[in-house]
């Protein structure tokens, strides 16, 4: 054999075993992958409350100056007399003019009080409730996954996409780059 064709030869077998020695270094050192069946969002529902206010009209009834009706009793009894006093003659006259004033007074003290009752004024106040408003906020995924043939459930903070990383047959589940 000629030094050229063992030369050839060698340097042949070194190449055949480098090339194995880089394809067994790229299949034992590649990245594995879990890959990913579904991924379900989870929301958390928050409630804010917060106060809510609105000027209201509101009506009131009016200070009452006179609460046992005097006044109107007594103009009541006063008119009632004097129409009393114009029906009959002698004792009937004197009967009619104490009925008139009975009734009157009677009459007046409620009318009075029904004017009261009604005399009323309106203005404003502010009224407060407690309204809770509601959101959702985005907490997590939950993504079930399948490595070397078993299916899974992971909670995690980011969608993964289609597959998750595997190291040392664990999931990779933050980002090493990030820390």
């Amino acid at each position: 054999m000629n030094k050229s064709m063992l030369a050839g030869a060698v340097l042949g077998a070194v190449g055949v075993t480098a090339g194995g020695a880089v394809a067994t270094y790229n299949i034992v050192s590649a990245p594995q992958y879990a890959q990913v069946l579904a991924v379900t969002p989870i929301n958390e529902k928050i409630k804010t409350p917060r106060e809510v206010c609105k000027e209201v009209p509101v009506t009131r009834k009016a200070a009452v100056k006179d609460q046992h009706q005097i006044a109107g009793t007594a103009i009541g009894a006063v008119v009632g007399g004097l129409l009393g006093n114009q029906i009959g003659g002698g004792t009937g006259k004197k009967i009619a003019t104490v009925a008139g004033a009975v009734g009157g007074g009677y009459a007046g003290n409620k009318t009075q009080e029904h004017l009261q009752n009604s005399d009323t004024y309106t203005t404003t106040e502010t009224r407060c409730n407690t309204v809770t408003d509601v959101s959702e906020k985005l907490v997590g995924y939950d993504v079930k996954y399948e490595l070397d043939g078993k299916v899974s459930k992971v909670r995690m903070a980011n969608d993964p996409g289609r597959q998750i990383p595997v190291r040392d047959g664990q999931l990779v589940l933050a980002d090493e780059t990030a820390q």
